[in-house]
């Protein structure tokens, strides 16, 4: 049998859980964006640019705290269980820096969103969803970080399960919320932001009291309750975590600031871009996955002196990530239409833009599920100055160029902005692609 069928298997089997747990965080915004649609468009446009501008400040964070879940790895593998709970104390303590500091910075950022260029009724509509959203980061983040110290030890079905009824939860109290329900005021998009705040937080205790009561991490709990923040370990931690952190900020900031262009081009545009990038977000859960997966495995790998062994796991990766892309594919040309339907009525400029746009995502998605795996891998092992400079020259030199040159200027309108994203995540995976390979290249 071939190494890389091998090494598929237990990156599958780790995956799978993963890629369900991103879908269910992912899955409030869905949500959201579904039962806020149903309320009016410019609920959904508020909705929009409030999510773009969480979005990119999440994955930034997710590439912070990630080296939490590859040093927790790396220990796992060498069998020293009380150095992972000191990873984990110290990941902790990130996401409570950064979800403190950027929610703060987000709430006060509001008093300049009018200069952005966004629709006036949008504006009008979104302030207190925006900061209810701002600050759900924080419990956002803290649970990142025990759920990543739960996968890096192939432990990721119970954290899962934590998020799935976090998730009912959320609709549960959206259908309370927005439209006033049981005796509850309604309270339309700012409903929606009450629910989110509170399912997250829910989720927060949940896993702190599972960790506590699950007998296999005893010690490394242990060890992180008992632990003091030492300077050492945190600069080890913010060196990986900074770049990582960037490198995804800069990719999700393109993101970000091309619904900051659909913005300009309406409200129209502004909501067909928030249901293409929702339903694109929602597959780039899959690859995502096995980045994260593949990151842990290499880890591992690094960690037990197995480093041959990263090159097959790269390469099962690449495979199945090109598979499932394969579907996803088909599912938005044949039934893009559809899809765009399930989130607004009474629209049909909204729908036929979206799926215009989503027959493009059907195409970069591709590129954009390769680049993220491969930067999986660099990040076991610890190579994060490339795909830093790779994502900020791919994203910020090319693609945002070229969707305001094709996109606002050029009139090529919604469209000409994704075909510019779609050109960046293939020069993005290109890059990332050519690095893995010479890392891992048999001596």
């Amino acid at each position: 049998m071939p190494k890389w069928i091998q090494e598929l298997r237990p990156t599958l089997a780790l995956a799978i859980p993963i890629m369900l747990g991103q879908l269910s965080q992912m899955m409030m915004g869905v949500i959201d964006s579904v039962m806020i649609g149903h309320v009016g468009t410019v609920e959904l446009a508020a909705s929009s640019f409030t999510g773009a501008v969480f979005g990119v400040v999440f994955l930034g964070c997710i590439g912070l705290l990630q080296p939490g879940s590859v040093l927790v790895a790396r220990e796992h593998g060498a069998g020293r269980d009380d150095l992972a709970g000191m990873w984990l104390r110290h990941a902790r303590a990130v996401a409570w820096g950064a979800g403190s500091g950027l929610a703060a910075l987000l709430i006060a950022s509001l008093s300049v969103v009018d200069r952005l260029g966004q629709p006036a009724e949008v504006v009008a509509v979104m302030g207190p969803f925006f900061a209810l959203i701002s600050l759900s980061l924080i419990p956002t983040l803290l649970f990142q970080a025990d759920r990543q110290f739960a996968e890096a030890q192939g432990r990721a079905w119970p954290p899962l399960v934590i998020l799935l009824g976090c998730v009912a939860l959320n609709a549960a109290l959206n259908w309370v919320l927005i439209g006033g329900r049981l005796g509850a005021p309604a309270l339309g998009l700012t409903g929606a932001g009450v629910a989110t705040l509170a399912a997250r937080i829910v989720s927060v205790i949940a896993i702190r009291l599972w960790l506590r009561g699950f007998a296999p991490f005893a010690t490394a709990v242990r060890a992180a309750g008992a632990a003091r923040i030492e300077a050492g370990r945190m600069r080890e931690m913010l060196a990986l975590g900074l770049p990582m952190g960037a490198a995804l900020f800069f990719e999700g900031g393109a993101f970000s600031a091309a619904a900051v262009m659909a913005g300009w081009l309406g409200t129209v545009q502004l909501a067909a871009h928030q249901i293409a990038i929702t339903c694109a977000a929602v597959t780039f859960m899959v690859p995502l996955a096995f980045s994260i997966a593949l990151g842990m495995r290499t880890g591992r790998a690094v960690g037990a002196g197995e480093l041959w062994r990263v090159r097959p796991m790269a390469w099962g990766a690449t495979l199945l990530t090109i598979a499932t892309a394969g579907l996803s594919t088909l599912a938005f040309v044949v039934a893009g239409e559809a899809v765009a339907g399930a989130f607004v009525k009474d629209d049909p400029a909204v729908v036929a833009l979206a799926a215009k746009v989503l027959v493009i995502a059907a195409i970069f998605q591709l590129f954009d599920g390769l680049q993220v795996v491969f930067a999986g891998a660099l990040r076991g092992l610890s190579d994060v100055k490339v795909p830093l400079a790779s994502a900020f020259l791919a994203y910020w030199v090319l693609a945002l160029p070229l969707g305001w040159w094709f996109g606002v200027r050029g009139g090529a309108g919604l469209a000409g902005i994704w075909w510019a994203l779609a050109g960046g995540l293939a020069a993005a995976t290109l890059v990332l692609g050519w690095r893995l390979r010479a890392l891992t290249r048999p001596a």
